[in-house]
């Protein structure tokens, strides 16, 4: 379960997120709508830091041990988020937009993990590749 968990998480989580961000009200700028997101996004994730860390929970201290990755990560959340949001202004269809990006999203990370992390491309990458592009065409056909 440990390995799967996560999987489920982030499958139930970005479908709400999808569906959230395809129901915001035409009124409303999706930054504006983001500065409300991270808000409870901070707190969410403060409640569940002290929760989880009993004990010996010191956020500043972790805040001291941090890198450049969750700064980067930061900007990249918004690019995704706002992204989508205005994906959903211009009449993509929910059904389309997720799925052409993580598809999108596959082909461009298959040849980071190589170039970057060594991972092997291999004939099954190819193929799953090779599919996702047959899906794409006949999603947005």
């Amino acid at each position: 379960m440990a390995y799967f968990w996560p999987l489920i998480l982030v499958v139930a989580s970005n479908s709400v997120y999808h569906i959230c961000a395809k129901s915001l009200p035409e009124s409303v700028d999706p930054l504006a709508s983001l500065t409300v997101t991270y808000l409870i996004g901070s707190i969410f994730s403060g409640i569940l830091y002290f929760v989880t860390n009993r004990g010996g929970a010191n956020l500043l201290h972790e805040y001291s041990q941090m890198n450049w990755a969750p700064y980067l990560l930061g900007l990249a959340v918004v690019g995704l988020e706002a992204g989508s949001m205005h994906a959903y202004k211009a009449g993509w269809p929910v059904s389309a937009f997720q799925v052409s990006s993580a598809a999108a999203i596959a082909t461009i990370l298959v040849f980071i993990g190589y170039l970057v992390y060594h991972e092997a491309i291999t004939v099954n990458k190819l193929v799953g590749l090779a599919l996702c592009l047959v899906g794409l065409f006949f999603l947005n056909k």
